[in-house]
């Protein structure tokens, strides 16, 4: 498992409607790689709002349709569920993730919005 790794989760959450949901493995990989039982995640989502906490990303990451990374939403997933891989995000997707991330978490300059 790596960091910018994407995965389908069957019934993510009792709340979510869809049967499965894709996250991408935000988490860094010093604790990707430890005995932490879970990781960070950001889901994806078919809808795109434009916002500077979304990345898009498609079937060049492996996806069926074009979608949006929502860094907005961040999640702990088990490691354990993370086993249906569908593809990984290549190093100017995962540069975007990063400022995505930035923006959601209000660091750095110019992210406070």
């Amino acid at each position: 498992m790596k960091r910018g790794d994407l995965y389908r989760v069957e019934r993510p959450s009792s709340k979510d409607p869809k049967k499965h949901r894709a996250f991408v493995v935000v988490s860094r990989q010093v604790l990707i790689d430890s005995k932490f039982s879970s990781v960070i995640c950001a889901p994806v989502y078919s809808a795109r709002h434009g916002l500077s906490t979304q990345v898009s990303v498609g079937v060049g990451e492996g996806l069926k349709h074009d979608s949006s990374i929502h860094c907005d939403e961040l999640v702990s997933l088990p490691k354990a569920i993370l086993t249906n891989y569908i593809g990984a995000l290549s190093p100017g997707k995962i540069h975007e993730l990063d400022r995505a991330l930035c923006f959601a978490l209000a660091l750095g300059p110019g992210s406070r919005m």
